[in-house]
């Protein structure tokens, strides 16, 4: 099993410096990716608490210009949106950024994608929330046709797509009652978030079935889970764990005080929990 880390693209790292010597730890290790966020921002007032958002993430880097970023300050490290929301972005517009940020950091990019929650972001983009799964089908689809052809067509008007970049993976976000269905006729893989190993065997297992129904190949399945590190012998029993269970990746998601307790972070997957999944 593969590990990777979260890297805040927004609250107080969210700048130059701190983002590069983040990435720059995580690229002179053996960690296999590093996952930043999507958000246009938050409103002063929450409609609803469904999701407790601290107030310091009210500042935060659009992720793909994050990852144009840090595909300079980087060479072997994968990037990864987790997840980038699709319903917000124009299609042709998104697909362009994506083929570029592949073009530029030489096809390391994981692409994470997901429909969005929040009805306040929704409004504010003068998108239509009830139909944010209909957006994020259409979304993927023109991806798809981006990646497989020389000139596409968007609204009726043929285009050059170049450059035309190998097709990054498509890693579906979401809940198993959503997600896997689409992820199995649609992508390449599926993003479970803090779901326990226990839930997560069955579940892949539903995966790889639906997949194969479908004609497709194996599915990578990207666990993104809090290890308790600070109790090595646990982080490490939770991380074998989700390798047990099915997980092709496990990405260890955590608050850092900056870019120093980030390499020590990294050290410590690095050292103790890659050796312990191999």
């Amino acid at each position: 099993m593969k590990l990777g880390m979260n890297l805040r693209n927004w609250g107080e790292q969210a700048h130059r410096k701190a983002m590069m010597a983040c990435a720059r730890a995580a690229d002179d290790s053996a960690l296999h990716s590093i996952w930043i966020n999507d958000h246009v921002g938050f409103p002063p007032r929450r409609e609803t608490g469904e999701i407790d958002i601290p107030e310091e993430a009210s500042v935060i880097l659009d992720p793909l210009a994050a990852l144009g970023f840090l595909a300079g300050c980087t060479e072997r490290v994968k990037l990864g949106t987790a997840v980038l929301l699709l319903p917000y972005r124009p299609k042709l517009l998104n697909a362009k950024a994506i083929a570029s940020v592949q073009t530029l950091c030489e096809g390391r990019l994981l692409l994470g994608v997901g429909v969005g929650w929040m009805a306040e972001e929704f409004r504010a983009l003068g998108v239509d929330r009830s139909k944010r799964g209909a957006l994020m089908d259409e979304g993927i689809d023109f991806l798809h046709h981006c990646f497989e052809n020389d000139v596409i067509e968007s609204n009726g008007q043929p285009l050059r797509f170049a450059p035309r970049p190998e097709r990054p993976p498509f890693l579906i976000g979401g809940s198993a009652s959503v997600a896997i269905g689409r992820a199995a006729a649609r992508g390449d893989g599926w993003m479970p978030v803090g779901v326990d190993p226990a839930d997560l065997e069955g579940q892949i297992q539903e995966l790889e079935a639906r997949a194969r129904a479908s004609g497709r190949g194996p599915m990578e399945v990207v666990a993104m889970k809090t290890l308790p590190i600070e109790t090595p012998d646990e982080a490490i029993a939770l991380a074998r764990a989700y390798r047990d269970a099915g997980a092709t990746e496990l990405v260890h998601t955590q608050a850092v005080s900056g870019p120093d307790e980030y390499r020590r972070v990294v050290e410590f997957l690095d050292s103790r929990v890659a050796p312990a999944v191999a």
